[in-house]
Order: C-alpha cells, then sequence, then structure tokens
C-alpha cells in the first residue's frame, strides 16, 4: 500500500479547494454577475493583505534560514511575474489589464504557478504552506470571475466562457502542485530555501503589484478594511502556531 507524507495531504486539500473555489468564482459571475463583482474587490484586497504579510513574516525569513542566497531567488520571483506580465500584454496587445493575465494562455501558467507554489511552502513547514495557500486561496475566487469576464471579451458564450475559465484557471492549478510534488519532495532544504525565495518574490508582486492596484480602482468603501482583515489574519495564524 502507498503511503505519503503528511504535507502531501495539506498539497492535495488546499489544490482541490482552490479549483472549487476558483469555480465557485466562475458559477457566481454566471449567475449572480451583480454580487460577484460587487464582492471582487473585497476578496482582493484580502488576499493581498495575507499575501503580503505571508513573505515578509514568514516565507522569505524561512527561505534565508535555509539558503543564505535566497533573497536573490526572491528577486528572480518577482522580476519573473513582472516580466512575464510584460510580455502577455504585448502579446494580447492589451494595455490595462485588468489582473495581470488576461490572456487564457496567462491565466493558466498562473494557475500552474499557484500549484507549485503549495508544493514548495508545504515542504518548507505547515505554518509556511498554510499561510501562503489561505491567501492564494481566497485570491482564486477572483481568478476565477476575471477569467470569465475576459474570456466573455473574446466574443464567445456566457456557457462556453464559464467551461473554458474551469478548464484554464481551476484544473490548472491542482495540475501544478501534482507535476511539482514529485520533483519538490526530493529535494534538500538548501535548494527547497532557494525556491522558496523565488515563491515569496512572486508572492510580493502578486499582491502588492497585481492585487492592490487592481482593488484599489474600484475605490470602494471600506476596501483597506479588507485589506488590514487579510494581514490581521496572516498575523494572528503566525503568532498562534508559535505560542
Amino acid at each position: 500500500m502507498l503511503t505519503f507524507p503528511a504535507e502531501f495531504y495539506w498539497i492535495v486539500a488546499f489544490a482541490i479547494v482552490a479549483a472549487a473555489v476558483n469555480s465557485a468564482g466562475i458559477l457566481a459571475i454566471f449567475q449572480h454577475r451583480e454580487w460577484a463583482e460587487r464582492a471582487l474587490p473585497y476578496l482582493m484586497c484580502f488576499a493581498a493583505g495575507i499575501l503580503i504579510t505571508t513573505p515578509l513574516i514568514n516565507a522569505l525569513p524561512n527561505a534565508v534560514a535555509n539558503n543564505a542566497d535566497a533573497g536573490f531567488t526572491a528577486l528572480v520571483g518577482f522580476l519573473f511575474m513582472y516580466l512575464s506580465n510584460q510580455v502577455i500584454k504585448r502579446r494580447t496587445g492589451e494595455e490595462t489589464l485588468a489582473f495581470g493575465v488576461t490572456a487564457a494562455e496567462g491565466i493558466g501558467i498562473h494557475s500552474l504557478v499557484d500549484g507549485v507554489i503549495y508544493t514548495i511552502t508545504f515542504n518548507i513547514s505547515l505554518l509556511t504552506g498554510v499561510l501562503a495557500g489561505t491567501g492564494l486561496v481566497v485570491h482564486e475566487f477572483a481568478e476565477g470571475v476575471i477569467t470569465y469576464l475576459v474570456l466573455l471579451k473574446g466574443d464567445v458564450t456566457e456557457r462556453t466562457a464559464a467551461t473554458y475559465a474551469f478548464v484554464i484557471a481551476a484544473l490548472t492549478t491542482p495540475i501544478g502542485a501534482f507535476v511539482a510534488y514529485p520533483l519538490v519532495s526530493r529535494l534538500g532544504q538548501s535548494h527547497l530555501g532557494l525556491l522558496l525565495g523565488f515563491v515569496s518574490g512572486v508572492l510580493i508582486y502578486v499582491s502588492a503589484a497585481h492585487l492592490l492596484p487592481e482593488a484599489q480602482s474600484y475605490e470602494k468603501e471600506h476596501s483597506m478594511l479588507a485589506l488590514l482583515a487579510g494581514v490581521g489574519l496572516a498575523l494572528f495564524i503566525v503568532f498562534a502556531r508559535t505560542v
């Protein structure tokens, strides 16, 4: 009988929940468009609060503790997201992207990276995985909504947009996690530190240069409270775990 380490089951759980939340976002915008569009900026601010706190308070310090060069890979992770964003903008001809990766290709890659992040962070520690995973799961709802809206702009029917959004944005996250696991699980702590540094850079970009600017563009009342709630939840998880 095959047995797997505990982190594998956490990775599976978060990957499946991420796909489910993404699908919920698609279903919400498909059936209740007005409500989903109202909730979107608050969810993005909340996710941004978690995702900016996680690398600065937990992930990046952990990465540097495992490998002193992790700061360099964090920079590489940030630049990777920035440059890929620029490439997608040029290829799609979109000047104002709502979510950093609006083209179907870009969203698929983004979701695959999310799955890889689950695998790397849970292989470092349960706390790091839960923190990063919680922020990513929350932002999956927004990603599902935006993927659907982007596809609608491509002149496809609503039902086709919902189907394609599920395949592109929801299914790719668990695929990324499961494909990465056999490779990541064999790495030593030093190499995991470098990968976690890369992930930290990705998370900082997603929160500071991706989610927050988009959420602020809506200029919703109380969106700052949603951001602070995300920061507060991340800090609570960290301190509750360390007490």
